[in-house]
C-alpha cells in the first residue's frame, strides 16, 4: 500500500522539483504563464471532462456527499480561523478543495478498480465547479458575481454544461483540441508550484503541518455527516473517507497567486500537505477499506 501510494505521489513531486529547479537556475516570472494557464490551459481541461461527464439522478447522493465534503469544512474553518487568527481567505480554500484529480483519480482507480473511474471523475467535477464558483466569491475583490462571470474558467463551465444538460454533442475535432490543451494545465500548476519552492522556509513546514492537522480534523467532521446522513454504497463510502481528508489541490495556490492571498503559506499548505500524505493516505485507505 505505501509502494502504491508513494508511485502515485512521485509524478506530483518529480514535476514541483522540476519547477523548483527551473526557479533556483533561471528563475522566470512564472505570473504571465499562470494568467495563460488560468485563462486558456484550465477552461480546456474543464470544458473537456465536464461535456462528456454523465448526467442522471442516480448520482445525486454522491453529488450530495461531494458538496458535504467540501462545504461543510469551510463552515468548521470559521471558528477554527478566529481562535488562531488566520487568514480565512487564505486557510479555508486548501480544506474545501482537495487534490481530486491527479492524485485522487489513479488512487480510487488503483484502489477500486475501474468501476471507481466514473465516480472519481464525478466528484472531481463537483469540486472543480464548486471551486470555480464558491471559490472564487471567496477570494475576489469587491462584486464577487461580476468577478466569476468575467472568468474564462467559469465561462467555460458553464458553456460545457448546457451542452451537457442539453444533450448536444461537442464536435470531436474540437474535444480533441481542448482535451489536449487541458493536458498542460497540470503540469503547469505543478511546475509553478515548484517554483515557489524557492522562496519557502522552515516556517513553511509548520503551516504544512498545522493545515494537515486541520485538513484531518474537519474532513473527518464531513465523512461522519455522510456516513450517518447519506445513504451510499459501500464503494462510494469507501472513496468518501479519502475524498474528504485529501491533501490540498495544487489549484489553490494558483487562485491564490492569482489574487495574491498569501501565496507563499498556500504554496507551503499544497506542498508539505501532498507530501505528509505519503504518511497519512496508507492509514486511511486502510479504513476505507474496513468497510
Amino acid at each position: 500500500m505505501f509502494e502504491q501510494v508513494v508511485s502515485i505521489l512521485f509524478p506530483v513531486f518529480a514535476l514541483a522539483s522540476a519547477g523548483f529547479a527551473v526557479g533556483r537556475w533561471l528563475k522566470p516570472d512564472f505570473k504571465p504563464i499562470n494568467r495563460i494557464n488560468m485563462d486558456v490551459c484550465i477552461p480546456a481541461l474543464v470544458f473537456a471532462s465536464l461535456t462528456t461527464m454523465p448526467l442522471d439522478t442516480e448520482q445525486l447522493p454522491l453529488i450530495s456527499a461531494s458538496l458535504v465534503a467540501v462545504l461543510v469544512p469551510a463552515l468548521l474553518m470559521i471558528p477554527i480561523c478566529k481562535i488562531f487568527k488566520l487568514n480565512f481567505k487564505a486557510w479555508a480554500p486548501p480544506h474545501m478543495f482537495r487534490n481530486s484529480g491527479n492524485l485522487a483519480i489513479p488512487l480510487f482507480t488503483y484502489t477500486f478498480g475501474e468501476s471507481a473511474l466514473a465516480p472519481a471523475v464525478l466528484l472531481f467535477v463537483v469540486s472543480a465547479c464548486v471551486h470555480i464558483s464558491v471559490g472564487l466569491a471567496l477570494l475576489s475583490e469587491g462584486n464577487p458575481i461580476k468577478q466569476i462571470l468575467k472568468m474564462p474558467i467559469f465561462l467555460a463551465a458553464a458553456l460545457a454544461m448546457t451542452l451537457n444538460l442539453s444533450g448536444i454533442a461537442v464536435w470531436n475535432p474540437i474535444y480533441e483540441a481542448t482535451s489536449l490543451l487541458g493536458q498542460a494545465a497540470v503540469p503547469i500548476m505543478l511546475l509553478s508550484l515548484g517554483s515557489q519552492m524557492v522562496n519557502l522556509r522552515l516556517s513553511g513546514l509548520k503551516v504544512g503541518l498545522l493545515c494537515t492537522a486541520q485538513s484531518l480534523f474537519t474532513g473527518a467532521i464531513a465523512f461522519t455527516i455522510i456516513y450517518f446522513f447519506i445513504p451510499l454504497p459501500t464503494l462510494h463510502l469507501q472513496m468518501m473517507v479519502l475524498f474528504t481528508m485529501l491533501p490540498p489541490a495544487v489549484m489553490n495556490y494558483l487562485f491564490a497567486e492569482r489574487f495574491n492571498v498569501e501565496p507563499p503559506k498556500v504554496a507551503s499548505m499544497v506542498l508539505f500537505g501532498n507530501f505528509l500524505s505519503v504518511v497519512t493516505l496508507p492509514i486511511l485507505l486502510s479504513f476505507a477499506l474496513s468497510f
